[in-house]
């Protein structure tokens, strides 16, 4: 009766703890918080100076006593008290939007995670929300959450193929009545496109450019099928040679190049988890198609490129970087499937 009384006024979050942004949704209001996922700290004190936005301004522009790092890395924590820190400063958010109550009780929380973390790994991002403040902590695998959210009916006995390229891994699964089939977790994603265009301006223009200015290039100039229109921006970075400022052009035709290692690493992955898929399942995906979602969904062509390759029918996701973080939210609202389909049974407080 009581866990019923604080479900109806506590604020319950959906949380998709990326590697490069933390996306936080709220029962009953929606997507509310969209922040890069950076703790900026003081290197001597460990104080945290800011997080998010502000801390993302900070990479590559900060004086040696603070340091603006990305607490997780390929999808899982790499330094537990910062990521703790950055959950605690969204829940808080949270925690202090107005109601109507005098005390608001904390909040249950709901964590999309990359399926193939370890046991430790999952103890982890669960310990780090139950000491930012949660009531409860429940995980679900973010292929599960990508369907939930992409509205697809996971609990018919129908296969579903879901393919999320995010910042750190890539998550590609088959899945049937409220299971996946088939899942693999590559630890090959967005972050290793930045580092392709970085790697590509060093050989190619001996040209040094920092992680923003790639994802940058990544978002403007990358692509996965040749355009109809190619296009071309203006780099600026530090000559290996001279250490002195350089600008240079560069175009499309070149980005495409030095992403396409990567790429192909992906669809390779996607093709192998099809030849392991059940006949059956594999008639209902010929069908249904793949849907792609995460910020990889996002560079131009790539869909039509797997589709070309499988010889399947490729779909992007309504709203690509916001499916796992709306299946957190849809199962904050649905506590019975939500019991089906967590990673583990949840820690509450």
């Amino acid at each position: 009766m009581l866990s019923r009384l604080w479900q109806l006024i506590s604020h319950d979050i959906g949380i998709d703890l990326g590697t490069v942004n933390t996306l936080v949704a709220v029962r009953g209001k929606g997507i509310l918080i969209r922040e890069p996922s950076v703790v900026a700290i003081h290197k001597k004190t460990k104080q945290v100076l800011a997080i998010g936005t502000e801390a993302k301004r900070m990479i590559g522009r900060t004086p040696q006593i603070i340091e603006a790092i990305r607490p997780l890395r390929d999808g899982v924590i790499s330094d537990f008290d910062t990521t703790e820190a950055m959950l605690r400063h969204f829940i808080q958010k949270v925690h202090q939007l107005p109601s109507r109550f005098p005390k608001i009780p904390r909040p249950r929380v709901v964590i999309g995670i990359p399926s193939g973390v370890t046991e430790v790994e999952r103890r982890a991002v669960q310990d780090a929300a139950m000491s930012a403040g949660a009531r409860e902590a429940y995980l679900i695998e973010e292929p599960m959450a990508d369907a939930i959210g992409s509205n697809m009916n996971i609990e018919e006995p129908e296969g579903n193929m879901v393919v999320d390229i995010g910042g750190g891994t890539t998550e590609i699964a088959v899945i049937s009545l409220g299971g996946m089939v088939l899942n693999r977790s590559l630890r090959i994603a967005g972050d290793e496109l930045d580092e392709d265009i970085i790697s590509y301006m060093r050989m190619r223009y001996g040209m040094l450019i920092g992680e923003r200015t790639a994802e940058d290039l990544k978002i403007e100039l990358g692509s996965a099928t040749q355009l109809v229109k190619e296009k071309e921006a203006v780099v600026r970075g530090r000559e290996l040679a001279t250490g002195l400022p350089k600008s240079i052009r560069v175009t499309s035709v070149e980005i495409r190049e030095a992403l396409s290692s990567t790429i192909a690493q992906i669809i390779n992955a996607i093709q192998e988890v099809l030849e392991e898929t059940p006949p059956e399942l594999l008639a209902d995906i010929l069908e249904r198609g793949i849907i792609i979602t995460g910020g990889g969904a996002l560079i131009r062509g790539l869909d039509k490129r797997i589709s070309e390759e499988t010889k399947i029918p490729v779909w992007v996701a309504d709203d690509p970087l916001t499916t796992v973080v709306r299946g957190c939210y849809k199962l904050l609202d649905d506590l019975d499937l939500l019991a089906k389909v967590r990673v583990t049974g949840g820690l509450t407080r």
